[in-house]
């Protein structure tokens, strides 16, 4: 978690100016480039950079928005703002795309013979020099501070430059062959704006529905704490995001029947200072798993319930095993892959409860939402 969000606020609207500057300057000349050329290519390309300092506005705007500090409304911040921005922005480049067919669709139909100059391509070949390194720049930046619109701007930024390059490339096979190609290679960058904008509306919707966090950080997270010592195991971790770098998570941690309250909450405050110490996220909630460690034959059922269990093939782990012998009952969490259906969880459910018909049998099935 970054440890000043107004710096990284800071760095995201200096970023989008310099990307707004350099779109504005690349809109003025693309477009005398091509009104005079009579180029198509070349004004829907000027047209694509239009959209992207229109979204480096929007990416200001929102930044600035998901910047308000939290209140009685929105108790863990305005962060996903940010989203909304991007979704934003995403929308106007598909619109820039849709547009950018439609009128290179016209041109097919009644076309226009272009007329190229030299100062023409020396500014079309400048373009796309500018667009590579812009894009490098904000691409890196927003991989540095973890902003989804600065990473998507950079990328949209090196997709334009590979689009500015076929116009080029066009403009230069039309000089040496007489072969206009401007409409098509309009619709070909037209296609690909499309493409582009509904990928990143597409990651921008992932980021609003809630997506798991990825394997590495999972199993990260729960080694970390694991290796904490008085704790045995660490299941279910669940994290959210409230906007880029503000995450709030929550976990199962598995610990001796023998450990007292005062024990367990020295244990669960230590978890959450070295867990957001080293990872970045908060630790709002963690429960606690009891463990047999006392009785020595339901530390023997525990052995033979887990053989039984993990059985099947689609069972992916099984934790937070207790047995009581004096209540007669037991209890476990079991984690199943997504493609099991109902009738599996109730076999195995009964199967267990044939093992033991004299003891109560309570199994909680879980998924895989972190591993």
């Amino acid at each position: 978690m970054n440890s000043n969000p107004s710096d990284r606020n800071q760095i995201i609207i200096r970023t989008s100016v310099i990307g707004i500057v350099a779109n504005i300057f690349l809109v003025i000349f693309k477009m005398i480039v091509g009104l005079l050329a009579n180029s198509i290519a070349v004004i829907l390309d000027a047209v694509n950079n239009l959209s992207d300092a229109v979204s480096s506005v929007i990416t200001i705007i929102g930044t600035k928005l998901a910047g308000k500090r939290p209140d009685k409304k929105h108790p863990y911040g305005y962060g996903r703002i940010e989203y909304l921005s991007a979704m934003i922005v995403s929308a106007i480049v598909i619109y820039a795309g849709i547009t950018a067919f439609t009128e290179s669709f016209k041109k097919i139909l009644s076309p226009e013979t272009p007329d190229y100059s030299v100062v023409s391509l020396v500014i079309i070949a400048g373009a796309v020099i500018v667009k590579f390194f812009l894009g490098r720049y904000v691409k890196g930046v927003g991989k540095k501070i973890n902003s989804g619109s600065l990473i998507s701007s950079g990328s949209d930024a090196l997709f334009d430059a590979v689009l500015s390059l076929s116009v080029f490339i066009s403009a230069m096979i039309y000089i040496l062959t007489g072969l206009s190609l401007e409409a098509y290679v309009g619709l070909i960058i037209a296609v690909f704006i499309v493409k582009s904008g509904i990928e990143m509306l597409k990651e921008t919707l992932d980021d609003i529905l809630g997506k798991r966090i990825d394997s590495e950080t999972s199993m990260e997270v729960k080694q970390t704490i694991s290796e904490i010592d008085g704790v045995h195991g660490a299941y279910d971790l669940f994290v959210d995001n409230y906007g880029p770098d503000y995450y709030i998570g929550s976990v199962h941690i598995e610990v001796p029947d023998t450990m007292t309250a005062d024990q367990i909450d020295r244990l669960s405050r230590q978890i959450g200072e070295v867990v957001y110490k080293k990872h970045g996220i908060i630790m709002a909630g963690i429960s606690v798993y009891s463990m047999n460690t006392t009785n020595d034959t339901m530390i023997a059922v525990q052995s033979e319930i887990t053989r039984l269990v993990m059985e099947g093939d689609k069972v992916l782990q099984m934790h937070g095993f207790y047995a009581d012998e004096q209540e007669k009952t037991i209890r476990f969490d079991v984690v199943i892959d997504y493609s099991a259906d109902d009738d599996f969880f109730t076999q195995l459910c009964e199967k267990v409860r044939q093992k033991y018909p004299d003891y109560k049998v309570f199994i909680a099935r879980d998924y895989d939402i972190s591993d």
